[in-house]
């Protein structure tokens, strides 16, 4: 017996942040982990640019690669983990690991990107402690 999955009830039950955006980089859709994650509401991602949470230094690399994906309709990370920076709607930095994967129409063109993403911020900062850490046992070591 097949089990018909209710796509609509698992994007929103998911505990990763699932974002799409459209050809052009606009959100079209925001699930409940998305708004935990990065404190946007649906009602205030919906229809804005992923501007939302790529930090301004980032941007321009951002939609670089972004037009670049949409003009040849291939990325070089469709099954590769990213770890990047982002930001929170209160400002903070975030360090999220992600990964997307291409949305097409039934004709095959290419319509937008889906995003299923991770916070790793706290786990960034014990890995950086702890990089931190050993650095000063091997210094005291070498003295």
């Amino acid at each position: 017996m097949q089990t018909v999955i209710d796509l609509e009830q698992l994007v929103a039950a998911i505990g990763d942040a699932i974002i799409i955006s459209d050809a052009k980089g606009s959100i079209t859709l925001w699930n409940p982990a998305a708004e935990r994650m990065f404190g946007f509401t649906q009602s205030e991602a919906l229809g804005q640019s992923l501007d939302l949470i790529i930090p301004q230094r980032l941007r321009e690399r951002h939609w670089d690669g972004y037009h670049k994906t949409m003009a040849t309709g291939q990325t070089r990370y469709g099954h590769d983990v990213l770890r990047v920076p982002a930001v929170h709607k209160d400002g903070r930095a975030m360090s999220i690991a992600f990964t997307v994967a291409l949305l097409h129409s039934p004709q095959h063109e290419l319509t937008g990107i889906v995003a299923v993403i991770r916070d790793e911020t706290s786990r960034f900062q014990e890995e950086r402690n702890l990089r931190k850490r050993l650095a000063e046992l091997e210094a005291q070591a070498g003295a």
